[in-house]
């Protein structure tokens, strides 16, 4: 019997719209459908997949708990197990698509599980989504760079002073959790800050500056922070 393929695809930042038809088509296509969370139905990228192909409730649908922790064991752990989880159903032939937020290359918890799969000889190809910082930029009507602009993608929780001393301009993701520290060093920054929260969603917010920004605010928030036009 011939091994089934796993998908990563990323469902885009929220707005169903914004799903890729290729994303669409593999949904549709598949009977066995991965996410990220102890309770598939209840995952965002669930929801919002569902919104753009109904078919969706009527798939097999396999949790892939990641605990929100930093040990790195238990991590590791975490990974492995669902590798293993995924490695069983392709080894009846069939396929599994795992749905993520955004895009299926930038930060995602696919890609450990993509390098344990190929590692033990199993197919996987990545599908790209509408990311969340490009899909921010839109909201805000912005651009992300001009001319000979360089971009930084960096995950704010690691950032210190130094992090924004490169030219160009930036977007912080994984902010939220360290929202007041981020802030303070934006502050520092002379750079012109924006943010937008739950992007695309229904509840969507915009930020216009650093003191908008709540220290409390939710999970899924995006700081874009440009060089100062002269």
């Amino acid at each position: 019997m011939n091994k089934g393929k796993a998908y990563g695809v990323g469902v885009g930042p929220g707005d169903p719209e914004l799903m890729t038809l290729k994303a669409c088509r593999l949904i549709r296509e598949n009977d066995v459908i991965a996410l990220p969370g102890k309770m598939p139905e209840e995952t965002v990228a669930y929801k919002i997949a569902l919104a753009a192909v109904p078919e969706l409730a009527e798939k097999e649908l396999m949790p892939v708990f990641m605990p929100m922790v930093r040990d790195r064991k238990v991590i590791a752990e975490s990974h492995a197990k669902a590798a293993k989880a995924i490695e069983k159903v392709l080894d009846e032939g069939r396929n599994v698509v795992y749905l993520t937020l955004g895009d299926s290359t930038i930060y995602c918890t696919f890609s450990y599980i993509q390098h344990i799969l190929e590692s033990d000889g199993y197919e996987v190809e990545l599908v790209s989504g509408i990311t969340s910082f490009c899909a921010a930029a839109a909201s805000l009507g912005t651009s992300l760079t001009e001319w000979d602009e360089a971009l930084h993608i960096i995950p704010a929780l690691h950032s210190d002073d130094s992090d924004m001393k490169w030219p160009g301009n930036y977007v912080l993701m994984k902010s939220a959790s360290h929202m007041a520290e981020v802030k303070e060093m934006l502050k520092r920054s002379c750079l012109e800050i924006q943010g937008v929260e739950n992007c695309s969603m229904k509840d969507e917010r915009i930020y216009r500056n650093v003191d908008e920004i709540p220290d409390d605010a939710g999970y899924l928030t995006l700081l874009i922070a440009k060089e100062k036009k002269n």
